[in-house]
């Protein structure tokens, strides 16, 4: 199944193979035996102890519980599919499970713990190899009562070096649009050494927030917002989208698990968008 997928280049997303592994699952004589005894030990621990009409409210309920563990393991399975697909397509080294990536920007640093679920890596965009990956942080908190809770943060993010820019461009942030205006010059006294990057294009201000340190050439960051790279940043990025660049690694990101090919693709070409326009304002 997988080889023909590879072939056909599909599936499309994560889900597209479910409904075929759930139906799988469900018809296997093990899956039917599980679900049939937990249903039976529900409904007569229920009659023993309860009475006929709970035992029988119990055994439903063991039913719906079983088959909605069935459902998840099948949800499971398709998404291994699909990114294993995916990546066979795209020539792409594909590793299920938790991983770690380097903490070179802030975003990498964020919360009391993070990791990876999903990385692929290899050539992602033209003329770049690098990773695409299912990114996670995790910050805890605790309420009034003192119980604790994880509050988990999602995203899909591409990741790539882009060494030529090191020495005009050390660190720039492009953000997304936070907060208002009135507010800005208020919030840019406590930066420390990031200062605000203004420029010349109020469709691009309206949706990014963008940094440089204070002793940032301003001259050659505004040859490298190049009127084309504005536009593309303004009305052709991926929803969502933002950039951090550090000593030369460029993390580019979107919010939330991105589970389908074209917002995939999507977040690779714009990361390679990116990383081409750098390398070619500091090869000038």
């Amino acid at each position: 199944m997988i080889e023909e997928a590879v072939a056909t280049g599909v599936p499309d997303d994560a889900n597209d193979l479910r409904g075929m592994h759930f139906s799988r699952l469900m018809r296997t004589p093990l899956t039917l035996v599980l679900i049939a005894a937990l249903t039976a030990i529900v409904f007569v621990a229920c009659l023993i102890f309860i009475g006929a009409l709970v035992g029988a409210g119990g055994a439903l309920v063991a039913l719906l519980l079983g088959v909605v563990i069935v459902f998840v393991i099948a949800d499971n399975r398709a998404a291994n599919d699909f990114f294993e697909v995916y990546a066979a397509n795209r020539g792409l080294t594909l590793v299920h499970g938790r991983g770690r990536l380097p903490q070179a920007t802030p975003l990498l640093r964020k919360g009391d713990d993070r990791y990876t679920e999903r990385t692929l890596s290899g050539p992602i965009a033209d003329g770049f190899d690098g990773v695409l990956a299912l990114f996670t942080y995790e910050e805890e908190t605790r309420d009034s009562d003192g119980d604790k809770q994880t509050n988990y943060y999602r995203y899909t993010l591409g990741l790539v070096e882009v060494p030529d820019c090191v020495g005009f461009v050390p660190e720039l942030y492009c953000q997304r649009k936070f907060g208002l205006r009135a507010l800005e010059k208020f919030e840019d006294a406590f930066r420390g050494d990031k200062e605000r990057v203004t420029l010349e294009s109020e469709k691009l201000l309206d949706k990014y927030e963008i940094f440089a340190t204070k002793e940032q050439d301003a001259n050659w960051l505004r040859q490298l917002f190049s009127p084309t790279f504005i536009v593309w940043l303004a009305d052709s990025a991926p929803d969502k989208f933002a950039f951090e660049l550090v000593d030369g690694t460029l993390c580019c990101y979107v919010s939330g698990h991105k589970e389908n090919a074209a917002a995939l693709d999507a977040i690779a070409a714009a990361t390679g968008a990116v990383a081409q326009r750098l390398r070619d304002e500091a090869l000038e």
